[in-house]
């Protein structure tokens, strides 16, 4: 049993004994703690943490745990209704309004309930996850000569050149600014680039985290079909002229959902195309470090060749190593980055300067290396495992492209294209034990198919893929024929 384990079993036995304490009394030691369990000081220290965040118990430095004093009772709940009014207008019409639906977003957020299998999740399962890389890299940046200093607001010097050696030639670090993640980094762009009410055309479909950022700046996503080759040049060309926008965001590698890449001949069209239009081109570059060992060489970021500054560059370390690891960057040439500067200093100040010496010293070691190379390795079989066995199990949804990179595969739900057939069958792979996450949620207008987004890289391995893939075969047959 893991030490995380041990320290949740011990936090709930002695959470059921505190009645046993008056308040203000003594905690068995924590040696005798060690003996009388079995485990390490390590997970009696993680346990007693806990219950003392939880303002059960009160640890005094060389004298012990004590039981706390009891809570006093709490406050009636005040009457927030009037906030229904307030929020509803604040003084003039909204061209767009705030409000934010981020379901699409919690859903690969949230960790599904006990005994259901994540096919829905956002981030590498922890088996693939380099956790003693980062403890190591943690330790190490914890022991750097002013680790818990003020940074400097654009990032530190060297992680800030790292990310731009990892761009490409073209940009420097004084282009870099060192972001909390992609998300944060996403939001800044947005928020600089286009005011609220303006147009801002995406992919279709694309990422809802990116379009829950747009109507939280009270921008308006104009949707643009992207196929096997990415987004269709001539498709943006008339998205430009018919709405005026002056940004496009994009993922031209491995794009989410579809696995996308852009063709190159594509590449230069969609670059000269919103320089014509004298508008932007948003990056989005999240899954450059998710690449299948059989993808073959990557494309270059579309930021590494262009002097002209249309490209605003976002990138992260998170979704390669830990959701927690919450590191990014934004790369810009021209006046703009001084606005995503002054934004992003608005917002946040600065990344924690542990989280950068931590990036810096993982991103430095040798087992960064050895890390992608083997999520790499993974990944593939995942994919090809979960593609297989939907393909010979569940052979209804269909599975046009099988991507070379990222963590998921994006099917077509049959029945004709209705949203109800794509939430039937979402609600009957969770009573079946597997969630899933419904295509909705990626598009900003109507879907042309009810779609699902089905991970394998939150699954715990391949016994768990093949056993996810028989569920969702129960779970469509218990739905019978769709579209009947």
């Amino acid at each position: 049993m893991n030490e995380r384990n041990s320290a949740g079993e011990l936090v709930e036995f002695l959470r059921g004994e505190l009645n046993r304490y008056s308040p203000g009394g003594k905690l068995p030691s924590s040696r005798a703690l060690v003996e009388r369990f079995r485990v390490s000081p390590v997970t009696v220290t993680r346990a007693l943490a806990q219950l003392a965040a939880e303002g059960l118990v009160v640890t005094r430095p060389g004298a012990g745990a004590f039981r706390a004093q009891p809570r006093t009772t709490a406050p009636a709940p005040g009457d927030t209704s009037w906030q229904e009014v307030s929020l509803s207008g604040d003084g003039g019409p909204e061209v767009v309004p705030r409000t934010v639906d981020a379901s699409g977003v919690l859903v690969t957020l949230a960790a599904p309930p006990s005994g259901v299998i994540e096919f829905n999740g956002g981030y590498l399962h922890p088996a693939l996850q380099p956790e003693r890389a980062l403890a190591a890299a943690l330790a190490r940046a914890g022991r750097r000569p002013g680790a818990w200093d003020r940074p400097p607001v654009d990032g530190l010097p060297e992680l800030r050149a790292w990310f731009a050696r990892e761009i490409g030639p073209g940009v420097g670090a004084a282009d870099v600014l060192v972001t909390a993640g992609g998300q944060s980094a996403l939001a800044t762009a947005l928020r600089a680039l286009a005011p609220p009410g303006a147009p801002v055309l995406v992919e279709s479909p694309t990422y809802p985290g990116m379009l829950a950022v747009a109507r939280a700046a009270g921008l308006r996503p104009v949707p643009v079909p992207v196929d096997a080759d990415g987004v269709r040049p001539e498709l943006l060309d008339a998205a430009f002229r018919a709405t005026g926008a002056r940004v496009f965001v994009c993922q031209p590698l491995f794009q989410n959902p579809t696995g996308a890449v852009l063709a190159p001949a594509r590449r230069a069209e969609m670059l000269r195309i919103a320089r014509a239009a004298g508008a932007f081109v948003v990056e989005d570059d999240f899954a450059r470090r998710l690449a299948h060992e059989d993808a073959g060489p990557l494309p270059p970021p579309l930021a590494a060749d262009d002097p002209d500054g249309v490209v605003v560059h976002v990138c992260s370390l998170t979704k390669a190593t830990s959701p927690s690891l919450r590191v990014g960057a934004l790369a810009a040439r021209g006046p703009v980055l001084e606005r995503l500067r002054a934004i992003q200093v608005v917002d946040s100040f600065f990344v924690p300067r542990p989280l950068q010496e931590t990036a810096l010293e993982l991103v430095g070691s040798p087992s960064w290396g050895t890390h992608l190379r083997s999520v790499a390795a993974d990944l593939a079989r995942r994919r090809t495992l979960l593609a297989g066995e939907l393909r010979r199990s569940l052979p209804e949804l269909d599975l046009p492209h099988v991507p070379s990179g990222g963590g998921s595969l994006w099917l077509r739900v049959p029945g004709g294209g209705s949203g109800a057939d794509e939430a039937a069958f979402v609600s009957a792979a969770l009573r079946a034990g597997v969630a899933v996450a419904p295509g909705r949620p990626y598009f900003c207008a109507e879907p042309p198919a009810g779609q699902v987004r089905i991970s394998f890289a939150a699954a715990s391995g391949a016994a768990e893929i093949t056993e996810g893939v028989r569920r969702l075969r129960v779970a469509y047959d218990a739905l019978g024929s769709f579209g009947g």
